[in-house]
């Protein structure tokens, strides 16, 4: 039996496949795409998460914390995350859950037991779990464990994924999925490498497994001004999606900056920080175009 590390469970998720679901998110992962808005979910370790907007200044953190992270002056509350040990000492005290541990280690069963107490809802509505990140492959044998054990329980299985993972990970999660939603970040492999730290041969060649061996697919590809909002990206995704069988769809996603603030509450710098929503105008602009080099469906998301 394998246990995983988790950084949150998020219930009646209507975005993150068919009908009501529960969306786990696992923590870990090895890309490092610079608009990653869940930058809790980039380490694989348990880490310290500061929401400072919640923080009322009690100082009951810096009583307990045996490494000293937290210190008071007229400016505010500072936190050393880099002496931080991940022990939990101030979270337990604070009372206005400004202070966190994000990332839980948890059984595949505790985590089916949380999944399973909104079942109704999901045979309802066709719903179901979806394993997300972070990236849920990364963690193999707790995702493979986790998705079986879904199955078992009659749950419709999503995988939300960057594909970046061993053939061998997908051979042994394939049986117990039934859609995976795939990111699809950019056609170019140095510039995927360029802007998520790895190329993207292996992602592909993945991809093509998944469509060989029947798997139901949707294509998600952010929009990420300055990086892949592109005439030869557009065109790319048509071109994938009219190629590999089993793609149902392309999900456009639209950048936007709601995950900026996740940086700086776990002591790391954002390496992309447009503060600005990319336009609905131009996100529609850019799905009708892409739509009108496919017969696949094109949606915003």
């Amino acid at each position: 039996m394998a246990d995983g590390l988790v950084f949150d469970i998020q219930h009646f998720c209507l975005d993150d496949g068919p009908g009501i679901r529960t969306t786990v998110f696992f923590k870990g992962c090895p890309l490092r795409c610079i608009w990653c808005h869940n930058a809790e979910g980039l380490s694989a370790e348990p880490q310290l998460y500061y929401a400072s907007e919640k923080c009322t200044g009690c100082r009951k953190c810096a009583d307990v914390c045996p490494e000293n992270v937290h210190s008071f002056r007229e400016t505010g509350h500072d936190v050393d995350f880099l002496s931080c040990v991940s022990c939990g000492s101030c979270a337990d005290v604070c009372g206005r859950e400004a202070l966190r541990i994000a990332g839980r280690r948890m059984s595949a069963r505790e985590v089916l037991k949380d999944v399973l107490a909104d079942k109704p809802f999901y045979d309802q509505s066709e719903g179901g779990v979806t394993l997300s990140g972070g990236e849920p492959l990364m963690q193999g044998d707790f995702a493979c464990e986790l998705a079986e054990l879904a199955k078992i329980n009659g749950l419709h299985v999503c995988v939300e994924t960057s594909g970046y993972c061993t053939p061998q990970t997908l051979r042994q999660i394939l049986p117990f999925t039934d859609l995976f939603l795939f990111d699809f970040k950019h056609h170019d492999p140095q510039l995927h490498r360029r802007f998520t730290g790895v190329d993207n041969r292996r992602i592909l060649e993945n991809l093509r497994f998944l469509s060989e061996n029947g798997k139901e697919l949707i294509l998600r590809c952010p929009i990420i001004p300055g990086c892949n909002d592109s005439e030869p990206h557009y065109r790319a995704i048509a071109e994938l999606s009219e190629e590999l069988c089993g793609v149902t769809a392309v999900h456009i996603e639209p950048y936007h900056p709601f995950g900026l603030s996740k940086y700086r509450a776990v002591g790391r710098k954002a390496a992309y920080v447009r503060d600005e929503l990319l336009d609905r105008r131009d996100a529609e602009r850019i799905r009708d175009h892409i739509a009108s080099l496919t017969a696949k469906p094109v949606v915003i998301s």
